[in-house]
């Protein structure tokens, strides 16, 4: 299944095609809209010309930052999102020898692929558990027990962006946000 989250084509076919961009995607996936954070790879790539992480780790980080603010931005806190960009890219470098997608294939199990994801700038418990949902529902990344480690962000739905395959899922994951929002404040 080709993922199509962002609304463009181009964008998607970066998420697509690039296990960091997904990862980059995701952690920009906060108190900004989500289509919009999912773009944010897109226009790294096309801007600093690679997403290659080493290169994106060691790029001077006034440098990055203003590259990352070009309008439009990767995001509405773009200084503060293109050091948390630099930082997740130094731990896939030294941690995971500059391959996102280690991450989860090197995970032992649902639980375990949690685990490493939370360990990750920007990526509480939820949001993991949104990533690792996101992987199992449309790269079909696995591991026993990831239903267990992401609780009810397994079941079918339109939950999050794990659930988001075209512009009327994405409409859907965002009326069911409105709704646990509207009964929070209850």
């Amino acid at each position: 299944m080709a993922i199509q989250i962002t609304g463009d084509a181009a964008a998607d076919a970066v998420l697509e095609s690039d296990p960091f961009a997904l990862l980059v995607g995701m952690m920009l996936d906060q108190q900004y809209p989500m289509e919009h954070a999912f773009r944010g790879p897109a226009k790294v790539l096309d801007r600093f010309g690679t997403l290659d992480p080493a290169r994106i780790a060691a790029a001077d980080p006034e440098e990055f930052a203003a590259l990352c603010a070009t309008a439009p931005a990767i995001h509405r806190f773009p200084g503060s999102m293109a050091a948390r960009l630099q930082e997740l890219a130094r731990i896939v470098v030294d941690e995971h020898d500059g391959d996102a997608a280690r991450l989860w294939t090197e995970a032992t199990d649902g639980k375990d692929l949690l685990k490493r994801v939370m360990a990750l700038p920007g990526f509480g418990k939820q949001k993991a558990q949104i990533f690792v949902a996101l992987l199992a529902k449309q790269r079909d990344v696995r591991p026993d027990g990831w239903e267990q480690a992401v609780g009810d962000y397994a079941e079918p739905g339109f939950r999050s962006v794990a659930d988001v395959v075209d512009g009327e899922s994405l409409q859907k994951v965002r009326d069911y946000k409105k709704q646990k929002k509207a009964a929070a404040k209850k």
